[in-house]
């Protein structure tokens, strides 16, 4: 699991260099070249800022060498393409606090709405603008076992027998989180007939036996991973199927009964690209992300990919399993944000921190 330990590193030294566009000091950051938020690019360059959520690091590296050379094939321009990674939520707040990114690539559409709470960043109809409500991939809530399975962990209500323990990150600050907490809600209310009582005393239980939350989804994949810590890892698929393949003889992936449709949707920031004079590159960054090329990248990077012709070729590549969904399970982000995840919501009604 080195690869997973090292990405955490890469960013270190552009701290200094982001911290000056807005305060993100506490997220994680990679950058493929020069820093972010400066003025318009001299002639022959230009340079944009990624601020995407924690597993997203190889799937960008990747696709940005190809946009760059597509980029420079087209326009003659040499692109700079900064990355910064981190909890979802914590992204979302650092570009409201003055972050300069000119494209967001966040864990749920909540995050991507809330960058206009204190001002208006973007357009708010920023779904409509790019196909399939601007998410050009998907993927769902998994678990990572270590090898052999020894607490023989088939399902959701399996991880609270015995003394299972179970890592997932904080609710609070990552998109990841919250669809694990949801995942989990949706199993156990349809296990109990539609019993929002008995769903809450699961995630109750469930959340007893969680010994550290990490802020962030890659946080958590390295207490499991590399520190040792719990029995059982809720994990984006795309991010257990990664440790299974750096490490695939000491973990196993267990895909439950039930699980969620994960959104990850991306946007434009209006206000930054408007002020840097990117919103061309910026918008071609993203739609190149619907590309047949751009999907196989996603296909390969272990998400869903979102064009039925790509999804076909790797349909063997992903289970089939019973998802519910954010719209119609939960009434939509942001009434699922509210009524679990703001203060005094569900989780902090059924968490008690350690």
């Amino acid at each position: 699991m080195l690869k997973l330990k090292k990405s955490l590193f890469l960013a270190l030294p552009l701290v200094l260099a982001l911290a000056a566009c807005g305060n993100n000091t506490g997220n994680d950051k990679n950058a493929a070249s020069t820093a972010a938020g400066s003025k318009p690019a001299a002639t022959g360059s230009v340079s944009i800022l990624n601020v995407s959520y924690d597993p997203t690091r190889e799937l960008y590296q990747e696709y940005n060498q190809v946009f760059q050379k597509q980029w420079q094939q087209k326009t003659g321009q040499t692109l700079d393409i900064q990355q910064s990674n981190g909890g979802s939520g914590k992204q979302s707040l650092s570009v409201q606090n003055g972050l300069q990114a000119d494209v967001v690539t966040l864990a749920l559409a909540g995050d991507i709405d809330s960058l206009n709470k204190q001002k208006e960043l973007l357009n708010k109809d920023w779904q409509k603008t790019l196909p399939d409500n601007s998410t050009p991939y998907t993927s769902t809530i998994v678990f990572l076992v270590r090898k052999g399975n020894p607490k023989h962990i088939k399902d959701w209500g399996d991880l609270v027998k015995g003394d299972v323990q179970v890592i997932t990150p904080n609710p609070k600050t990552s998109g990841g989180a919250r669809w694990n907490f949801l995942a989990a809600w949706a199993w156990a209310k349809q296990s109990n007939g539609g019993d929002e009582a008995k769903a809450k005393a699961f995630v109750t239980d469930l959340y007893k036996r969680v010994p550290v939350m990490d802020t962030g989804a890659r946080g958590s994949t390295i207490t499991f991973t590399q520190r040792g810590l719990g029995d059982v890892l809720l994990a984006w698929e795309n991010e257990a199927y990664l440790a299974l393949k750096e490490a695939g003889d000491q973990y196993e992936i267990v895909t439950p009964s039930l699980s969620i449709l994960c959104e990850p949707p991306v946007a434009v920031v209006d206000s930054v690209v408007d002020k840097k004079g990117t919103r061309e590159v910026a918008t071609e960054y993203l739609k190149g992300l619907y590309t047949e090329d751009a999907q196989r990248i996603i296909a390969k990077n272990f998400y869903r990919p979102i064009n039925p012709k790509v999804a076909a070729e790797f349909k063997d590549k992903f289970p089939q399993l019973q998802l519910v969904t954010i719209d119609k399970d939960f009434g939509g982000w942001k009434t699922a944000q509210q009524q679990f995840f703001a203060d005094g919501g569900v989780f902090d009604q059924i968490y008690v921190k350690k």
